[in-house]
């Protein structure tokens, strides 16, 4: 009874807020919720659904008497009844008065808006092209998850070590400073793989004047290893290099071919090879490939492999 009255009083409260368009395409009333779908071209704002909100309370509040008079067509259409489009009205109908509003339905419905005891929205969403829903709920249900909703943010408050008034300010002060620690990290990240890059310098072997290299890189992602690979690209001059990171049983292949080698090596061709040993494949373009495994047990033997790949395509 108190979902399908506040039903009556939110689809008035619809028409104030979004405007005369609104009108139902469906509803479900049950004892835990309202579901309400209607014509509207956007998504409800959080304000107009507080201003809806705070429209249908004030209904309640007022606790008008609920009036169902039961009257023929014709003169339920003179007293302005709101009426469903398209749906089929005998000669005689029943008119709801709740609050301000009028509807036709045959429905059963609190005695006193005050019934309702309280509205709170819980969901909006789009269903169909121009078709929104909104979902409520009233009564105890509506306290209940007004109380569990406080209840997360004293948790959250509380683990934040911030008053509820300033949680928004004291979350916005935690994700800057992770963001600056994220930076920092990656800074930490390039100067590592930059090292370690350096010392892997020294393993490339050379076969026909090309310099082959075939590595992997500890604690670094995979924009990391593409920084990496265009700095051995231009240490190493003439070159193909295969660089790999492992995160568990994750791996992350990246593959590089210096421009005046792009005629006897493709990095996409060399990329393949090397993630189809590790369960995964991968591609893109002759200079520069990026590809993805999952058996992070057969990357050394994987690695191990490019050289005499390269060395019968040279």
């Amino acid at each position: 009874m108190r979902n399908h009255s506040a039903t009556h009083l939110m689809h008035k409260a619809l028409r104030e807020v979004l405007g005369d368009h609104v009108a139902q395409k469906g509803s479900l009333v049950d004892a835990d919720k309202t579901r309400f779908d209607f014509t509207h071209n956007a998504p409800v704002t959080d304000a107009q659904i507080r201003e809806i909100e705070a429209k249908v309370n004030a209904e309640i509040l007022e606790n008008a008497a609920a009036q169902a008079r039961v009257m023929d067509i014709e003169s339920a259409k003179q007293t302005g009844a709101m009426m469903l489009f398209g749906e089929k009205y005998g000669d005689t109908v029943r008119v709801l008065d709740i609050g301000t509003s009028r509807e036709l339905c045959g429905g059963t419905h609190v005695q006193r808006s005050g019934d309702i005891g309280f509205f709170k929205v819980t969901a909006e969403s789009g269903v169909a092209a121009g078709v929104r829903r909104i979902e409520a709920i009233t009564g105890a249900n509506a306290l209940a998850y007004v109380q569990q909703l406080e209840s997360t943010v004293t948790q959250a408050s509380g683990t934040l070590k911030s008053a509820p008034t300033e949680l928004q300010s004291r979350i916005d002060q935690v994700l800057d400073h992770v963001k600056a620690l994220e930076k920092e990290v990656a800074q930490l990240k390039g100067k590592l793989a930059s090292s370690q890059g350096d010392e892997l310098m020294a393993q490339a072997m050379e076969y026909k004047g090309l310099k082959i290299l075939a590595a992997r890189l500890e604690g670094v992602d995979a924009k990391t290893l593409r920084d990496t690979m265009d700095k051995l690209k231009d240490k190493l001059k003439t070159a193909v290099i295969v660089l790999a990171a492992v995160d568990g049983d994750k791996v992350q292949l990246a593959a590089g071919v210096t421009a005046d080698s792009l005629g006897k090596v493709k990095a996409g061709e060399l990329v393949n090879f090397v993630a189809q040993q590790v369960g995964g494949k991968g591609g893109g373009k002759p200079d520069m490939a990026m590809a993805g495994g999952t058996d992070a047990s057969k990357l050394t033997t994987a690695l191990a492999s490019v050289h005499a790949w390269v060395a019968e395509r040279v």
